[in-house]
């Protein structure tokens, strides 16, 4: 069977592993009528291949296992058929390939007329990467978004969903507009829960901090692993609750996520900021683990 690619905009080079079958490019994997498509019920996960290695990429592919199952979808594909599907699906692009690795699960049909309660059983998925340069240093500019994340009482936050993104978009386009990169977003308390896209840290007098996993934000893996390197080092990592006026006199602040892994920020509103020692022994650290990882 074939199906249509989506040729709306450009593109890196991509595949997709559906329906039992490899297919290039943006391949339509959803109809009108596909829940997932007009009711938002997917999850997913990222991971990252660069210089032939996938840091963490176990962990990455567990998680969309885990979040199927907090949102009530089927994870139906064992980790270890993901570990050979992402496997396959590199050895088609050239090696050592930067590519961001995108597992996925969705609702096919809902219950009672189609309507917003989904049914599990028609749970389908895909495993797509893509080209994807990992972004390395540049200007990053923060500041306070005026939008906040849920709790777990009015999103699935514990839980990598589809849903849960337009939130961050907004913030997004919000700082754009004002001239910034990212933001910095409160949870229902006021405390700082993350960056609209990343996991987040300040150093202050030689001491790392980052906001403690509340449940208003995903724990994530590149963050935690970050924490374990930087204290296997010696460093001091404090998890705690953190205002905004806590980064505005920060040291250095620095992000950490699946995308462009460790970056140093370099602007909080007016204020400028160089990467510092904190940032630079934790990127280092990151990828010397990145390059320690099997090959694929």
């Amino acid at each position: 069977m074939s199906y249509a690619v989506s040729t709306l905009s450009p593109i890196s080079e991509t595949w997709t592993f559906f329906e039992g079958a490899w297919h290039e490019g943006n391949v339509a994997i959803m109809g009108p009528r596909t829940h997932g498509s007009w009711q938002g019920s997917t999850v997913f996960d990222g991971a990252r291949v660069y210089d032939g290695r996938a840091p963490d990429l176990r962990a990455h592919l567990a998680r969309v296992n885990d979040s199927a199952r907090r949102f009530n979808l089927e994870p139906i594909v064992s980790e270890d058929q993901w570990m050979v599907l992402v496997a396959e699906g590199v050895r088609r692009f050239p090696p050592g390939a930067p590519l961001y690795v995108r597992p996925m699960y969705w609702a096919d049909a809902g219950l009672v007329g189609g309507g917003v309660m989904f049914d599990p059983a028609s749970t389908r998925w895909c495993l797509c990467l893509y080209e994807a340069p990992l972004p390395g240093e540049r200007e990053f500019a923060v500041t306070l978004s005026p939008f906040r994340k849920p709790t777990l009482e009015t999103a699935p936050v514990d839980a990598k969903a589809g849903c849960l993104y337009p939130n961050n978009a907004r913030a997004l386009f919000e700082a754009a507009d004002r001239g910034f990169d990212n933001c910095l977003m409160l949870d229902a308390l006021g405390n700082i829960a993350e960056l609209a896209n990343a996991n987040v840290f300040l150093a202050k007098d030689g001491v790392v901090f980052t906001p403690a996993p509340t449940g208003a934000f995903l724990d994530g893996i590149t963050r935690r692993r970050t924490i374990g390197l930087l204290r296997e080092a010696g460093e001091t990592v404090v998890e705690t609750c953190l205002r905004y006026a806590d980064f505005q006199d920060a040291d250095e602040i620095f992000s950490s996520g699946n995308f462009a892994k460790v970056s140093a920020v370099t602007r909080i509103d007016d204020r400028p900021l160089q990467p510092g020692p904190m940032f630079r022994k934790a990127s280092a650290l990151y990828a010397e683990f990145a390059r320690s990882g099997p090959a694929l």
